[in-house]
């Protein structure tokens, strides 16, 4: 029984999908004199909300030109929006705030489309210890998180000392590949006071009664307490997920003008850096074995920021650029 309702309830989703919804689009068309892209920038200011509405608009269009424009390469945007105009017999001269619209719009879908593309793309890239450029990059995050010890060795057990598991860093980044290392130094180095903050405080003893060589002589396992780079990792891995699985939309449609970039998604793991520590000592785990539970409860906090379309993650260190703000 439960089964034949679940085909009905599909078979009338269907119909109303294919049939109804268009006929219903057509009448609106009728009464207005807009096209449903017309009626959407005129009814949803800038940013996710009428992104979102748009990019939905095109995804579920009968027409070819519309569901391909939102695989459009940039240098084509504007074409492909005077190409959407046509189609839909609106006048640029008599409407010109809709091209306008619809090409801040289309910017930002394709503009994501790359961002993933790109953080992909860092993201299958090993650390090679060979490659001069990947290892300039390890030091400079050594030289900027420890700016006053001297790194004795290439492997050495003074990787620990900012958060890595082993000698050699490179065994670290194996799941997130260059990914992790791009953004624990963007971190390091575009909020170096917020960043060496967040290190002096995940080296602390949980408990806060007994000094550090009483905890370091005591041998306890138990601190604020997690390694530094290795949560960075695991942070990047999860503003991965948000950002392939379209989650993220919703916060970088608001902050970006236009087209999306690597920066404002390094900005965006900034932030849950700082807003994971913060969530950290909050929670008060017992050891780091509660990692995995607390990062499940961030995750599923942050998602429920993001569904909605006002939001926009906002970092809160100086160096930002890009003018985030909660909107």
């Amino acid at each position: 029984m439960k089964h034949f309702l679940r085909v009905v309830t599909q078979f009338f989703v269907f119909l109303y999908c294919k049939c109804l919804w268009r006929g219903l689009k057509f009448v609106i068309r009728k009464v207005t004199g807009r096209c449903e892209l017309q009626r959407i920038c005129h009814n949803n200011k800038p940013g996710a909300r009428r992104t979102l509405k748009i990019e939905s608009s095109l995804m579920y269009s009968k027409n070819e030109l519309c569901q391909s424009a939102l695989s459009a390469h940039p240098d084509r945007v504007e074409k492909t929006i005077d190409d959407i105009m046509t189609l839909k017999k609106v006048n640029p001269d008599t409407n010109p705030q809709l091209g306008i619209s619809l090409q801040a719009s289309l910017f930002q879908i394709v503009g994501y489309r790359s961002l993933v593309a790109e953080v992909e793309k860092l993201r299958r890239e090993p650390y090679d210890c060979e490659n001069p450029d990947h290892e300039e990059m390890l030091m400079k995050l050594w030289k900027t998180l420890r700016p006053d010890s001297t790194l004795t060795g290439r492997i050495s057990k003074q990787w620990c000392e900012i958060g890595f598991q082993g000698n050699d860093p490179k065994t670290d980044f194996r799941g997130m590949g260059l990914l992790g290392l791009h953004n624990l130094l963007y971190f390091a180095e575009h909020d170096k006071a917020t960043a060496l903050q967040v290190l002096h405080d995940s080296l602390q003893p949980k408990h806060s009664k007994m000094s550090k060589a009483e905890w370091e002589q005591k041998n306890f396992d138990k601190a604020i307490g997690y390694s530094f780079a290795i949560v960075g990792i695991n942070i990047t891995d999860l503003a991965y997920s948000l950002l392939v699985s379209g989650a993220l939309k919703t916060h970088l449609y608001n902050v970006a003008p236009e087209m999306p970039s690597l920066s404002h998604f390094q900005q965006t793991f900034c932030y849950l850096m700082q807003e994971f520590h913060r969530f950290w000592i909050e929670e008060d785990p017992c050891d780091i074995m509660e990692f995995n539970r607390v990062r499940s409860k961030f995750h599923r906090r942050v998602l429920r920021q993001l569904k909605n379309p006002d939001m926009a993650l906002c970092p809160h260190f100086a160096a930002s650029d890009l003018h985030l703000v909660n909107l």
